[in-house]
């Protein structure tokens, strides 16, 4: 029966209860009016009637009653029914099944419901395994590469580490499992080292991180970190939304080996070809003193090429030698309180015959009021500013003016720069001219394309920096930021 009917046959039933009552008691009526009022007969019928009305009055307001309780109940007891199958369902349960016998609609319901929660079920198990697959088959691959890979989320838990990465930081996967990263690298040195160099990513710190030196299965290692914010699509798709880092350590132990050995080889050349230059060019300085003998003109011009070229190797192997300090972490600093002008005493003296050759003007603009002195290794500094004076002079054009200054930027930082007004270089070479060897694209002037990257390692080594700022046609200004 389905609901319909049952509706129709409860208000029938009441509706011929009713006329069946009212039907009574007017028979009832009848009877009494058709027989004598004061008749024993009459009473007997007044008695018989009132109390047949009453028992069948009675039976109709319980039936009644029985009805407008019960017909709500088994009306609403299915959508109940429905309501916690549909609850189950928002909880993922998908292996709930309803049971709505009595009705043909809530019978019909329920076989609907329980068909969708099959094929529902069946979707979440077979989308399940798939995700298991797919999440197996991805562990698979990244526990095949040799490099140590380990993963964090927002809390810093380990969804997934390798393992190469388990090896190295010697741990175990039971180690990881339901455990932060936080709580294990207080145990861990390796990984807190890792975990405060992904700090210092995330704040954008701009540093030339050192490979990261680690010890294990009774051998050194070199290992460059890197680290990858994991971005993933919020649910409008509009944004992405940063879920967690990938921690990516690449061996270079072999290209550190062949740096060392690079650095060592350049360090033994650099030193045993100073003193043969050095003997070159005390050579062509006697060639050139009357007392020895005079030169022809010829002679002259080919003692001349041999102490310019002499000196281009001299100053060529001097930066190797500063190199090879920088490259080894051998770079020892004497700081001395030194005054920003005695710097500039320095360079000018070491370049002004270089000026004079290319006919130069050599301008110094030191402020009036007083500058505050720096804590620096004034050789080192003094170099510095020497190899940018010396690029200034061979960069400009003949007859062309550089201008070499200091300046106070504030309490705790002095400014020294190094000015030309010659073809300027390029915005998209400004970081590129401070790599080793090299050369931005078109310059004809000779150099060995380390002085820049020397001098930049000098002045970080003392807590300062060193930057450009030019434009083409504009020429280049070198600023060194020295702390006070």
């Amino acid at each position: 029966m389905n609901i319909k009917e049952r509706l129709t046959f409860t208000v029938g039933t009441l509706v011929a209860m009713i006329v069946a009552l009212v039907a009574l008691t007017t028979i009832s009526l009848q009877i009494l009016t058709a027989t004598e009022p004061d008749s024993p007969a009459a009473e007997y019928g007044l008695t018989r009637a009132l109390l047949l009305v009453g028992v069948f009055g009675g039976l109709c307001i319980l039936i009644g009653i029985f009805i407008l309780f019960r017909l709500p109940s088994s009306i609403n007891r299915p959508f109940q029914e429905l309501s916690k199958g549909l609850d189950e369902i928002a909880n993922h349960h998908y292996d709930v099944s309803l049971d709505l016998s009595g009705s043909k609609e809530m019978e019909m319901l329920a076989a609907n419901f329980n068909r969708m929660t099959k094929r529902l079920n069946d979707y979440h198990h077979s989308s399940v395994s798939a995700l298991k697959t797919s999440k197996l088959y991805l562990e698979t691959i990244i526990n095949s590469i040799d490099e140590p890979i380990v993963c964090l989320d927002n809390e810093l838990r380990l969804p997934f580490i390798n393992e190469e990465a388990l090896g190295i930081l010697n741990l175990t996967r039971e180690e990881t499992e339901n455990h932060s990263a936080q709580a294990i690298a207080l145990h861990n040195d390796l990984l807190r080292r890792l975990l405060n160099g992904m700090r210092n990513e995330s704040a954008k710190e701009k540093k030339r991180e050192k490979p990261l030196k680690i010890y294990a299965d009774n051998k050194e290692s070199y290992f460059q970190v890197k680290y990858l914010p994991v971005l993933m699509p919020d649910h409008t798709r509009t944004q992405t939304i940063q879920r967690g880092w990938v921690i990516l350590l690449k061996n270079i132990t072999e290209f550190h080996k062949m740096d060392v050995a690079k650095t060592t080889f350049l360090s033994t050349i650099s030193h045993e070809l100073k003193t043969p230059i050095s003997a070159i060019l005390m050579s062509t300085q006697l060639l050139a003193d009357t007392r020895v003998g005079r030169l022809n003109e010829e002679q002259q011009e080919l003692s001349e090429s041999i102490k310019d070229n002499g000196e281009r190797l001299l100053s060529i192997t001097s930066e190797l030698l500063n190199m090879t300090q920088v490259e080894s972490g051998k770079l020892q600093l004497n700081p001395i309180v030194t005054k920003p002008i005695e710097l500039i005493d320095y360079a000018l003296k070491a370049n002004r015959v270089q000026a004079d050759k290319f006919g130069i003007n050599l301008e110094v603009d030191y402020p009036t009021q007083k500058i505050s002195k720096v804590f620096v290794d004034s050789e080192k500094i003094a170099w510095v500013l020497t190899n940018l004076l010396s690029n200034a002079i061979r960069y400009s054009a003949e007859g062309g003016r550089v201008v070499i200054g200091a300046k106070q930027v504030d309490e705790h930082m002095v400014e020294l720069f190094v000015q030309d007004f010659g073809k300027g270089i390029d915005p998209r070479y400004h970081e590129s001219i401070f790599e080793r060897y090299f050369r931005v694209p078109g310059t004809k002037v000779q150099g060995s394309g380390l002085g820049l990257s020397i001098s930049r390692d000098f002045v970080e080594a003392h807590g300062g920096t060193l930057t450009l700022d030019s434009a083409p046609g504009e020429g280049c200004r070198f600023m060194v930021h020295l702390p006070v």
